[in-house]
C-alpha cells in the first residue's frame, strides 16, 4: 500500500498512569470504533492491556504515562499500549488456576486477537493486539 493512497487511519491518546484512566482507554477506543463489529473485542483488549501498564509496570508510579495506539484499516484493527517498562515483571500468557485473583489478562487479550506482539525496549514495553476482519481462528466472523 502506499503511504498516500492508504485508507488506514491512525489516533493516539496518552494518558497519566492512574487506574481511572483505563475507562478512559475503554472508552476512547469505543467511541473510534463505533459500528465497528471489532469494537467490543477491541475494547476489552485495550482496557486488559490499559489495566496491565498501570497495576504493573513504571507506568504506574509516580507521574508515569502510558500510550495506546490504534491503527484501523477496513480489514485490521492494531491496539497498541505503551507503558514505562521498568519492573521485574515480564509478560506472558498464562493458565492460572480458577482461584487464582491475577493472571488472565494477556490470556483473554491472545485469546480476543488474532496476532498478539510483545516488544521491549529500553523506553518501555509495547504490546500490540491485531484483530483481522473476516473468520477469526475458531471460524468466528467479525
Amino acid at each position: 500500500m502506499h503511504e498516500y493512497t492508504s485508507r488506514a487511519q491512525v489516533w493516539g491518546l496518552s494518558c497519566p498512569g492512574r487506574v481511572e484512566e483505563v475507562s478512559r482507554a475503554r472508552r476512547w477506543t469505543r467511541d473510534i470504533l463505533r459500528g465497528s463489529p471489532m469494537a467490543e473485542d477491541a475494547e476489552t483488549i485495550v482496557s486488559e492491556l490499559s489495566a496491565n501498564a498501570v497495576l504493573h509496570t513504571a507506568s504506574g508510579r509516580d507521574h508515569g504515562t502510558f500510550h495506546l495506539a490504534l491503527a484501523l484499516s477496513p480489514r485490521v484493527v492494531a491496539l497498541s499500549v505503551t507503558d514505562a517498562g521498568a519492573t521485574d515483571a515480564v509478560p506472558k500468557i498464562g493458565h492460572p488456576s480458577e482461584d487464582a485473583i491475577h493472571g488472565r489478562g494477556l490470556d483473554i487479550v491472545n485469546t480476543l486477537a488474532h496476532r498478539l506482539v510483545i516488544l521491549d525496549g529500553t523506553q518501555g514495553r509495547t504490546i500490540t493486539a491485531e484483530l483481522f476482519a473476516g473468520p477469526h481462528r475458531a471460524g468466528r466472523p467479525w
